[in-house]
C-alpha cells in the first residue's frame, strides 16, 4: 500500500492530485468517502485538470475534465455528460484508516 496523505488533508467536497510510482491519479471525498481514479480522460488519454488539485466542477458534485468539458459522477467515475459519454475514469482501490488515505497495490 502506498500512503497518499492524512485524512484532514482531503476535506468534504474537495479534490487532489498524486504521484504513485510514476502513475497519477486524484482523489475526492465526497459524503464522507475517498474515491480515487487514475488522472486520465477516456477522451484523449490526457490529465483532467489545468490548475493543481482541480478536477470537480463548480458546484463540486461532478469530476470535471478541464479540456472538454466532460462531467464524471464521482461515486463510478462514469462520464455522464461531454465527448466520451458512457465511458469510465479507471478507478483505483483505496481506504482510510486512523493514519490517514492510502492506495492499494
Amino acid at each position: 500500500m502506498h500512503f497518499l496523505c492524512a485524512s484532514e488533508h482531503l476535506g468534504e467536497g474537495h479534490s487532489r492530485a498524486f504521484s504513485v510510482a510514476g502513475v497519477a491519479l486524484f482523489a475526492v471525498r465526497r459524503q464522507g468517502q475517498v474515491f480515487a481514479y487514475r488522472n486520465r480522460c477516456p477522451h484523449k488519454g490526457i490529465a483532467l485538470n489545468w490548475q493543481v488539485d482541480r478536477f470537480l466542477d463548480d458546484s463540486a458534485s461532478l469530476i470535471h475534465c478541464a479540456h472538454h468539458g466532460a462531467l464524471f459522477l464521482i461515486e463510478t467515475g462514469e462520464c455522464v455528460a461531454g465527448p466520451c459519454e458512457g465511458e469510465q475514469l479507471q478507478a483505483l482501490d483505496c481506504l482510510e484508516d486512523s493514519q490517514g488515505i492510502w492506495l492499494k497495490d
